[in-house]
């Protein structure tokens, strides 16, 4: 019998668009995916694509005031399907792709660009409220429920009379019931905090020394069991976060690829041993993590700590001259 060939979808934006992408994402459920980005003149722009099978068809497109940098449907129920942004001007907002004439969600807490978001929540029950997350060049991370306006229900920030370190990535975990949720937040310095939303405290952090660009656990919905982390100079820090030692904290590995700054890092969502990480020089990664024979050790004390594991690079492929800086 002849193998069945994998569909191969190339898109490729001209140059005489005149406009950045900063984020794509997929549509939950869909054959379409919205490229979230900005034109020249600032404004922002929102393009939703279709999968054909004459290849790809731009279906339709929204612009606004302010160039758009970020976006996660994470938050949204199959059903409603809404895609939250944050833009250059401090603006969180949330869309609904059939209407998009006016938010139906909107804040303007931040002060200065949102430059990373996530949301959680929106497709499963019993995992606690749909939340999302903004970290924003004021060095401020918010946690906002849509369906409560004005304020955000979490706000972790420097403190008064420091200057705060700018905030590049987001990420939910931890987040397997009701109680328990856990925002990760990489900064500028190389800082990644774990803010812990149930006791509204700093549960571990950790500075890797090189600006912390990309953040992901292997999943939301289960109790922390990996978060991948990556840098502006080529390195990638798995942390094993199912096991905190009181001093050494969680147990972790370091590799280096791409040979450039690694803009992000995406799990395989059927497989979470399997991740993609994106270089800027067009380059796409694909790694396997194998867990050590025992993940868990006691020191003299009798206290656990975690073992980490090893990374090994199934695929290295060049797909553009351009930086990969979203992926999904």
């Amino acid at each position: 019998m002849e193998a069945l060939q994998r569909p191969q979808i190339i898109c490729h934006v001209e140059k005489s668009l005149n406009y950045a992408i900063n984020d794509v994402k997929w549509i939950p459920c869909s054959a379409k995916f919205v490229s979230i980005g900005g034109k020249s003149n600032g404004a922002g722009v929102v393009e939703i694509y279709a999968i054909s099978g004459e290849g790809i068809e731009k279906v339709s497109e929204f612009c606004k005031k302010d160039h758009f940098k970020c976006g996660t449907f994470h938050a949204s129920s199959l059903r409603d399907r809404h895609l939250a942004t944050g833009d250059f001007s401090g603006r969180l907002q949330v869309w609904d792709l059939e209407d998009t004439l006016v938010p139906i969600y909107k804040t303007e807490k931040h002060v200065g660009v949102i430059n990373a978001i996530d949301g959680v929540a929106g497709a499963t029950s019993g995992y606690g409220a749909p939340e999302i997350a903004t970290g924003g060049k004021d060095g401020s991370v918010m946690v906002w429920d849509v369906r409560q306006k004005g304020a955000p229900v979490a706000k972790f920030c420097q403190a008064e009379g420091t200057q705060g370190r700018d905030c590049w990535s987001v990420a939910f975990g931890n987040s397997y019931n009701n109680e328990e949720r856990v925002v990760a937040a990489g900064y500028d310095n190389g800082d990644i905090k774990l803010y812990d939303l149930k006791n509204m405290s700093v549960r571990w952090s950790k500075c890797v020394k090189n600006g912390v660009v990309s953040l992901q656990f292997d999943r939301k919905d289960i109790e922390m069991n990996k978060l991948v982390a990556t840098t502006l100079e080529s390195k990638i820090f798995c942390f094993d976060v199912r096991t905190q030692h009181p001093k050494k904290g969680f147990a972790q590995l370091v590799e280096k690829a791409h040979s450039s700054t690694i803009w992000c890092v995406s799990h395989l969502p059927q497989n979470r041993e399997l991740f993609v990480t994106t270089g800027g020089a067009g380059t796409l990664c694909l790694w396997k993590y194998n867990y050590p024979h025992r993940r868990v050790e006691k020191d003299a004390d009798g206290l656990a700590y975690g073992v980490p594991g090893e990374l090994t690079l199934i695929q290295n492929s060049t797909l553009s001259e351009q930086p990969i800086t979203s992926f999904d």
